[in-house]
C-alpha cells in the first residue's frame, strides 16, 4: 500500500511529527531576561579558573552559561557520577561537539551538554570538571536530592464553540505548545491561535501562527495533532491562556489557562542552536513509507526516520564509504526503532564492518561494541503513531571519530539504508529490504520537501481550494505576529441574494415587547447578506427574525425581553443587549479612544466610571435542523420553519428604552461583548403608515407538506413563542 492510499487520518496523524521534529529547530529566544532552564547552581571555583552556571534544560541536558576554563589541565574532562563526592569512579560527559577529548580553554562560552544515554538527573550526585591524570576536582556543582528538572507539563483540554476541542494541551518547552487530537470546524471567517496575559483571552492578545507558520485565519481540523511556535521572543512564562480567537468578532472559541511558573524546559533556540527554518525530506521506500527528513543546525545535522514497521523491526540510514556509490560495507549508519510495548525509542550509531550479525566486534555492530565512547547520536525524539515509527536524533556532521562518515554540506553524497528484524540483542539480525542502487543526497542544499503532503488534502482545505476569493482575501488580510489594538476587520461580503425579512414596524407589537434571542446567522442569504459583513456564527433574532430592521417611533417606551445570556464566564454564551449608535458592537472591547467616539442609549448603566450591561437574562437560542444547511432554503420563512428555540433555565432580562429627540435617526442594537451581531433601528417622529401590521401575536409552524415558497411576509406572524424547549 503507498502513501496516497493511506487514510487521511492516519497520513496526518504522522505528518504531525514533522512538526514534532520542526519544534526541536526552531523556537525562539524569550523576551524579558534570558531563560535556560531550572539553575541547579554555580560551579566551585577550585582550580584552573574552573566557574560558569549549571542549568537543567531537561532529565538529560545540562546548559552551562558563561563557562571558563583556561585549558591549563593535563587531563581534563566533563564528569558526572552518583557518588557523594567527584571522583574518578564517575563517567564521562561528552562536549558540546559531541566528544570526550581533552577540555580546551573556554573563556564564558555558553555551552549544552547531554549525560550518556541511560543517565538522568535522578541518578546522578554532582557534575564536574574532573582531571583523570591527577584525580583532582577542578571544579564541581551538587545535583540536590529529588532535584525536579525541567519537563513539558500537561495543561487542561480546549472545549468551546465552533467545535473546538482537544486533548489535554502540552507545554512542551518554553515556547512550544502540542495540541493533540485538536478539532474545529473551521466555519468562522478570522479564528486564530491565541495567546495573551491573564486568564482569558482579550483583542490585546497574540495572534500565534499555525503549524505551518501561517497566521491566516484557521482551516477545519478534524482531531489533528498539531505543533504550534510562540512567535519572536515570547515565552510561556509571559502567558496566563492559550486558545482559539475570532479576531474580527472578538469572540473566544474556547481557551485553557496557563499557570504561572511552569518547570518547562527552554527551546533549543535560547540556548544558542540556530537552525534552518524549513525541512528537507526524501522518500527511501514508497511501499513502506520510509522517508528520511533532515535541518542542519550548525555545526550538527537533526535526523528524522519515518516508517511503518513491524513489531521487532528496525529501520537504518546512513553514509557509504563511497561518497558517490551506495555500498553497504563500511558504511556509517544509524539504527533506529520504537518499542512497541513500552513506546521507548532507540538511535544508535554503528558501523558496517560487514554483512553479517555482530559478533566479537565484526559484521553489522553498533559503534561501541568496537571501541568505546564512540556513540555519536544523540536521541533527540520517538513516537508510535498508527503504526509508523518516528525517530528524530542529531548527529555531529564532522565524523566525531574513525568510525564515522562526514557529512557534506557542499554537495551531494551517497547514502544506504535498510530495514529488517532485530534480534534477540536488540541489535541488527540482516535485512529484508534495502537500497539496490545507488542514490545521492545533498544534505546542505536549500530545503526542499519531496515527499507526500498529507497536510494538503483537499477535504480538509476544501474552502480555500475551491474558493479563490476566500483565499485571496486570506492572503490579503494576513496578519503581523504582534496585533493592532483595534480589532481587524472581516473582508465586505456579498449582498446578492439576501433573504427578504420583513422589517418591525413603529407601531408593533401593539404593546412595544420585543424578545431579543440568538441564532444562526443563516448562511450565506442571511446575516452576510444582509448587512454585508461576514457573520462568525451567530446573531441576533427579534421575535423571531433574523436580524430585522425595527422601526420606533419617538416617545414611545420599548420593551427588549432579553434571552441571551448572563454568565460572562462563558463569553461563547454571553452576550449582553444594548443600543447604540455603532454600526459594530463590541463595546467591552474597544480602546478608550473609541469607546469615547460611541454613545449608548440603553442596556448599561454606569458606576464608578464603569460601564456595566445591564441587558442579560437566561440563555435562548434558535437551533436549526441539522438535515439541511442554511443554503439551500430559497426564502428565511422556509429556513425559519426548521428552527427550534431551546432555553436554559431562569428569567429573562429586561431593557426599556424610550427613545426621543436627542435620539439619532438610525441607531443599532448590538451585543455589548462581540462584535457584529446586529443591525439597525430606524427612528421616526410619528408613525403613520397604511400597510397591516406585522406583529399580530400568533404561532409559526409549517405544515408536514408546507412547501418552500410559503415565506414570511409583511402580516405574518414574528412571535414565535409556541417553539419553545426549556433546556436544562
Amino acid at each position: 500500500m503507498t502513501r496516497s492510499s493511506l487514510p487521511l487520518w492516519t497520513r496526518c496523524s504522522k505528518f504531525c511529527l514533522v512538526a514534532a521534529l520542526f519544534l526541536v529547530l526552531t523556537a525562539a529566544q524569550q523576551c524579558h531576561g534570558a531563560y535556560y532552564g531550572k539553575l541547579i547552581g554555580r560551579l566551585s571555583e577550585l582550580h584552573h579558573k574552573v566557574s560558569g552556571e549549571v542549568y537543567a534544560v531537561d532529565g538529560r541536558t545540562l546548559y552551562i552559561k558563561d563557562f571558563t576554563y583556561d585549558g591549563e589541565g593535563p587531563a581534563a574532562f566533563f564528569y558526572a557520577g552518583n557518588s557523594k563526592n567527584p571522583n574518578g569512579n564517575g563517567f564521562r560527559v561528552r562536549d558540546e561537539h559531541g566528544t570526550t577529548n581533552v577540555l580546551k580553554r573556554y573563556r564564558k562560552k555558553d555551552i549544552t551538554l547531554t549525560l550518556p544515554e541511560g543517565k538522568t538527573l535522578n541518578n546522578i550526585k554532582w557534575f564536574s570538571v574532573w582531571c583523570d591524570e591527577f584525580s583532582v576536582n577542578f571544579g564541581d556543582v551538587k545535583i540536590p536530592r529529588g532535584f525536579d528538572y525541567p519537563r513539558p507539563q500537561k495543561l487542561a483540554a480546549l472545549n468551546g464553540v465552533h467545535g473546538v476541542s482537544s486533548e489535554p494541551v502540552v507545554v512542551v518547552d518554553a515556547q512550544t505548545l502540542l495540541i493533540p487530537g485538536f478539532s474545529y470546524d473551521g466555519e468562522a471567517p478570522d479564528a486564530k491561535f491565541w495567546v495573551g496575559p491573564g486568564p482569558s483571552p482579550t483583542p490585546q492578545g497574540i495572534r500565534v501562527p499555525d503549524e505551518n507558520g501561517k497566521v491566516v485565519p484557521l482551516r477545519r481540523y478534524d482531531r489533528k495533532t498539531i505543533v504550534l511556535t510562540l512567535p519572536d521572543d515570547l515565552t510561556i512564562h509571559q502567558l496566563g491562556h492559550f486558545g482559539v480567537w475570532c479576531e474580527a468578532f472578538t469572540v473566544d472559541f474556547g481557551h485553557v489557562k496557563i499557570p504561572q511558573g511552569l518547570n518547562v524546559p527552554p527551546s533549543l533556540k535560547m540556548l544558542g542552536v540556530s537552525p534552518q527554518s524549513k525541512l528537507n525530506c526524501e522518500v527511501l521506500e514508497d511501499n513502506l513509507a520510509f522517508e528520511v527528513r533532515w535541518a542542519v543546525a550548525g555545526d550538527s545535522i537533526v535526523i528524522q526516520l519515518v516508517g511503518k514497521l513491524d513489531a521487532g523491526k528496525y529501520m537504518s540510514f546512513g553514509l557509504s564509504p563511497n561518497t558517490e556509490r551506495s555500498i553497504m560495507v563500511g558504511g556509517d549508519v544509524v539504527v533506529a526503532w520504537v518499542d512497541k510495548q513500552t513506546l521507548q525509542g532507540y538511535a544508535v550509531d554503528y558501523f558496517l564492518d560487514a554483512k553479517s550479525q555482530c559478533s566479537g566486534g565484526r559484521g553489522s555492530c553498533p559503534d561501541t561494541r568496537i571501541q568505546e565512547n564512540t556513540n555519536s547520536v544523540r536521541l533527540l525524539n520517538a513516537a508510535m503513531v498508527n503504526g509508523y515509527s518516528i525517530v528524530t536524533y542529531q548527529r555531529p556532521l564532522k565524523a566525531s571519530d574513525e568510525l564515522d562518515q562526514r557529512v557534506r554540506t557542499n554537495g551531494s553524497q551517497a547514502i544506504i539504508w535498510a530495514i529488517g528484524p532485530l534480534n534477540e540483542r536488540n541489535e541488527v539480525s540482516f535485512h529484508s529490504d534495502y537500497l539496490k542502487t545507488t542514490k545521492l543526497i545533498e544534505f546542505g542544499r536549500p530545503p526542499a520537501w519531496n515527499c507526500p503532503m498529507p497536510d494538503q488534502d483537499q477535504d480538509q482545505d476544501h474552502k480555500y481550494n475551491d474558493n479563490e476569493e476566500r483565499e485571496s482575501n486570506a492572503e490579503t488580510h494576513a496578519v503581523t505576529t504582534r496585533p493592532r489594538n483595534k480589532p481587524a476587520t472581516p473582508a465586505p461580503a456579498s449582498k446578492k441574494d439576501a433573504w427578504f425579512i420583513p422589517p418591525i414596524e413603529c407601531d408593533e407589537p401593539e404593546d412595544g415587547v420585543l424578545y431579543a434571542q440568538l441564532g444562526p446567522t443563516g448562511g450565506k442569504h442571511g446575516y452576510p447578506a444582509i448587512t454585508g459583513h461576514v457573520g462568525w456564527g451567530i446573531s441576533w433574532y427579534i421575535n423571531g427574525l433574523l436580524i430585522p430592521e425595527i422601526n420606533v417611533v419617538r416617545g414611545k417606551q420599548y420593551t427588549f425581553v432579553v434571552e441571551a445570556g448572563l454568565d460572562p464566564n462563558i463569553p461563547a454564551r454571553y452576550h449582553p443587549f444594548y443600543i447604540t449608535d455603532d454600526p459594530v458592537g463590541g463595546y467591552q472591547h474597544k480602546t478608550p479612544e473609541e469607546k469615547k467616539a460611541v454613545r449608548i442609549f440603553a442596556g448599561v448603566r454606569r458606576e464608578r466610571g464603569a460601564v456595566i450591561p445591564t441587558g442579560v437574562g437566561r440563555y435562548c437560542n434558535w437551533v436549526p435542523d441539522q438535515d439541511k444547511e442554511a443554503d439551500d432554503f430559497g426564502s428565511f420563512g422556509a429556513y425559519q420553519r426548521t428552527l427550534t428555540l431551546m432555553c436554559d433555565h431562569g428569567a429573562p432580562g429586561i431593557i426599556q428604552w424610550t427613545p426621543d429627540k436627542d435620539t439619532p435617526d438610525t441607531v443599532y442594537y448590538q451585543c455589548f461583548t462581540h462584535r457584529y451581531l446586529g443591525w439597525k433601528i430606524n427612528v421616526h417622529d410619528s408613525c403613520d403608515r397604511s400597510s397591516s401590521s406585522a406583529s399580530e401575536i400568533s404561532e409559526v409552524y409549517s405544515a408536514p407538506d408546507a412547501q418552500e415558497s410559503d415565506d414570511l411576509a409583511e402580516g405574518a406572524s414574528i412571535r414565535v413563542s409556541s417553539k419553545i424547549h426549556d433546556r436544562s
